[in-house]
């Protein structure tokens, strides 16, 4: 998977998770919410952890390898920082 595929990916699954979160805020005691909650909290640790793993630090706190990562991926007011979505039009 590329880059620009894991962090899409990852963009959906953290609304994913906090679209759960607000919903089980009203019903907690659903436990079917609550299964789907763990499953894509999971799933979106382990694909955050692949990608650092693989392009470097995504959030400050992050595991790094040597030498600092931090500084080699594009900071967010620059154009490459962000992925382009399918028929987005420029």
């Amino acid at each position: 998977m590329s880059r620009d595929e894991m962090l899409r990916k990852l963009s959906a699954l953290d609304f994913y998770i906090i679209d759960l979160h607000l919903y089980l805020n009203t019903h907690p005691d659903d436990k079917e919410a609550i299964m789907k909650y763990n499953a894509v909290v999971k799933e979106a640790q382990t694909l955050r952890q692949e990608f650092q793993e693989q392009y470097g630090m995504l959030t400050a706190g992050s595991v790094t390898k040597y030498p600092w990562q931090w500084i080699e991926n594009p900071w967010p007011w620059q154009y490459q920082f962000n992925f382009d979505l399918a028929g987005e039009d420029r």
